[in-house]
């Protein structure tokens, strides 16, 4: 039902596409389009690689030993049937929002608010926990580099013993004013960043390889398949970050050429450099050395490979690796969060772009706080939970938007096409819907109570507030689930 009694849309109106395109050229409500394709991958890959190979490689061990490598491959499989729905998306419609815009523009108003309040969730705590390992591994730095330790009361949360994370503090702030500058300056230092991850990381396979031995490679599989399964559902925290490239769509230079490459492109070098990494940090340290560490590739040279001179250069490229992974998953939430104030589903001032910056100043400095103390005093292992799941559902929407989109707009341009839809597409929802189910319940448990308060938000703010129903007639179009194109009455 796409209307009220009143005539007026109804929770599951449908934004047409081509008004989504036309608003963001409205005079401070568009973004800058300054990035290209090395840009847009460069983000892929710099929001891929970091806390997920540096930290949690070392959970995913402990339960699934050796086998974590296989868990490597089968988050990078459930990833790659998404990426293609993100990339036929991306490129038809080139906004800001990801998930969100493109469930407002297949799925409807309210579906499009739950996934946009989930990717809130998603991208925040996301931020929160990268912030957390980022400071782990400044610990591990220095105390690899000067044989000293920032004190527990200001580098851990109090459930771990301390007062509250400065070091994550620091640098969400940091993140937070680099992003307000704007997104070229934003890119450039990432595009850095990312350079300098990856030749720590070939510095690491060098190492490893070189003192690489098989006898931590038995038993492989310690806890079964269901280990190998349990591990992919944390070890797919590494891979979240392609889908963060899709926020940039706005302020994409050629969004219908750029954009498939840089999701494809991303996360393929990524699953790449990880399954050799796994290889590498198992053929020199056991998974009991690794699991309980919050930098533990520094610890598998350190403790496996005897060579704690490398082990300091890793943690120093591990820091610089998750900076770049904080800048672009808050660069994803911003954008997030920005679309859902321009349509009025937040509040609509939040979504004024700073003139001079070209980026929404003000909502970027609130979000920076309110991640800052997140990140201060919530532990590493909660947030990566919760950010799975978050993500897990953002993908099935995803998948679902593009089958639909197939049926209701068969005639709008796609620069980009899922091959065999609606066949890839409904093997994504499955794997992401597998996944889901091997997340622990008290997870689920916080993801609902997460969306119940959204609801209660929606129905009270954003319901009466929405563009489709406070705009003058005319602007912005809506559209029926059947594909017609409607005014707001």
């Amino acid at each position: 039902m796409a209307t009220t009694s009143s005539g007026r849309p109804g929770v599951f109106a449908i934004r047409d596409v081509r008004s989504l395109i036309t608003e963001t050229a409205e005079e401070g409500q568009g973004l800058k389009k300054a990035v290209g394709v090395t840009q847009l991958t460069a983000m892929g890959v710099g929001a891929i690689i970091g806390t997920g190979i540096f930290v949690v490689i070392g959970k995913g061990s402990g339960i699934a030993g050796p086998g974590v490598i296989l868990s490597f491959v089968l988050a990078a499989v459930a990833c790659a049937f998404s990426a293609l729905s993100y990339a036929e998306l991306a490129s038809s419609i080139p906004v800001s929002g990801s998930a969100y815009t493109y469930s407002y523009a297949t799925l409807g108003e309210l579906v499009a608010w739950i996934i946009g309040w989930d990717l809130i969730l998603e991208y925040g705590v996301s931020v929160a926990g990268i912030a957390v390992g980022w400071g782990g591994n400044v610990n591990a730095f220095l105390d690899a580099a000067f044989n000293f330790k920032l004190p527990d009361a200001i580098a851990k949360s109090p459930s771990e013993g301390g007062v509250f994370n400065l070091p994550a503090v620091i640098v969400v702030l940091a993140i937070a004013l680099l992003l307000v500058r704007g997104v070229t300056e934003s890119a450039r230092v990432n595009l850095i960043m990312v350079g300098i991850k990856l030749i720590v990381l070939v510095f690491f396979l060098v190492i490893a390889f070189a003192h690489f031995t098989t006898a931590h490679m038995t038993p492989f599989a310690p806890a079964g398949f269901h280990g190998v399964t349990s591990a992919a559902a944390v070890i797919f925290f590494a891979y979240i970050g392609f889908d963060a490239v899709s926020t940039g769509s706005e302020e994409a230079r050629n969004p219908a050429k750029d954009l498939p490459w840089a999701i494809i492109g991303s996360l393929v070098i990524c699953t790449v450099f990880y399954v050799l990494t796994a290889v590498g940090a198992l053929g020199i340290a056991t998974p009991a050395q690794m699991q309980n560490s919050n930098a533990p590739l520094a610890t598998a040279l350190d403790k496996g490979a005897g060579v704690s001179w490398a082990a300091g250069i890793l943690a120093l490229g591990a820091v610089v690796a998750i900076t770049s992974v904080v800048l672009v998953i808050f660069y994803g939430q911003t954008r997030i969060f920005f679309a859902m104030c321009r349509d009025g589903l937040l509040p609509r001032q939040m979504a004024k772009v700073n003139p001079r910056y070209g980026t929404p100043a003000r909502l970027t400095l609130g979000l920076g706080v309110l991640i800052a103390i997140l990140a201060a005093l919530v532990p590493l292992g909660t947030i990566v939970e919760l950010v799975n799941i978050g993500t897990l559902f953002a993908f099935v929407l995803v998948n679902i938007g593009v089958i639909v989109l197939r049926r209701t707009r068969p005639e709008m341009p796609r620069p980009y096409r899922v091959p065999w839809s609606p066949v890839l597409p409904i093997i994504g929802v499955a794997f992401a819907v597998y996944l889901m189910s091997d997340l622990p319940w008290e997870t689920w448990v916080r993801f609902v109570v997460w969306l119940a308060v959204g609801l209660l938000i929606y129905a009270a703010y954003g319901y009466r507030h929405s563009k489709l129903r406070t705009s003058p007639t005319g602007t912005p179009g809506w559209a029926s689930p059947g594909g017609h194109d409607e005014e707001p009455s």
